[in-house]
């Protein structure tokens, strides 16, 4: 399969989880969801059309994340008011931001029927260009985007492999995860449907290392070559 790499940084992340609505939670890692809202900002790709590319690219599309920057989350507080009555008093609301996440995110063309799609993305990644600003997952946190690698993805492989990326929980069993560093577990979405929705079966739970770190696991796996490595990657 055709592949890239990109790093995705800024100040500022907020990922929502669907079920903290009132206080809202962010979720880890960049969700796949998140990275398909962000390619179509990067194409100019317009909210109405982008309807029926939400599902086209979950499926067409396949990613893996890796950690650059630990996690850190802060807790943060704004005044809710409606449009109607700006003035009157609002309701203090409480956000899960993540500070100054930066991760370098993987990208295979899993079914030609999005090449044009996958190809402009990768065109804009390397000239440094974007119709709208991209987000790290709200408007208020802005994006930079930076050209990492190009390379080709192997068929699926089962093994015995180390990867710095996530893995998935119930599918990968860990072989040597000792050591003085952090494993994180998320929830994360995969598929959204034309209605903006993310539905709860295609949700997968992910086990991943803190940055600079890798875990070793037995499972299915894909290998990426680029023109300086070999690496082995878990992709949904």
């Amino acid at each position: 399969m055709k592949g890239f790499q990109l790093i995705i940084e800024g100040n500022w992340g907020h990922f929502k989880k669907p079920e903290t609505n009132n206080n809202p939670l962010s979720h880890d890692l960049i969700t796949k969801t998140a990275l398909i809202g962000l390619i179509g900002a990067v194409l100019g790709i317009e909210r109405e059309d982008m309807k029926s590319k939400f599902p086209q690219l979950s499926e067409d599309l396949l990613y893996g994340v890796q950690l650059l920057n630990p996690v850190k989350k802060i807790s943060w507080g704004f005044t809710s008011r409606t449009a109607i009555s700006p003035t009157t008093e609002g309701t203090p609301k409480y956000f899960e931001f993540l500070k100054e996440p930066k991760f370098l995110v993987s990208i295979a063309l899993k079914d030609e029927h999005s090449k044009s799609d996958f190809e402009d993305f990768k065109k804009s990644i390397k000239q440094e260009e974007a119709i709208y600003p991209p987000v790290l997952g709200w408007h208020n946190c802005p994006a930079n985007l930076q050209w990492k690698s190009e390379g080709e993805f192997s068929e699926i492989r089962n093994g015995t492999f180390e990867t710095k990326g996530f893995v998935l929980a119930g599918e990968h069993t860990p072989k040597d995860i000792s050591g003085g560093f952090r494993i994180g577990f998320d929830k994360m979405p995969t598929f959204q449907n034309e209605d903006f929705w993310n539905l709860p079966d295609k949700y997968k739970n992910v086990i991943y290392p803190d940055s600079s770190h890798s875990i070793t696991v037995e499972g299915k796996y894909y290998e990426y070559q680029s023109s300086k490595e070999l690496e082995k990657w878990c992709l949904i």
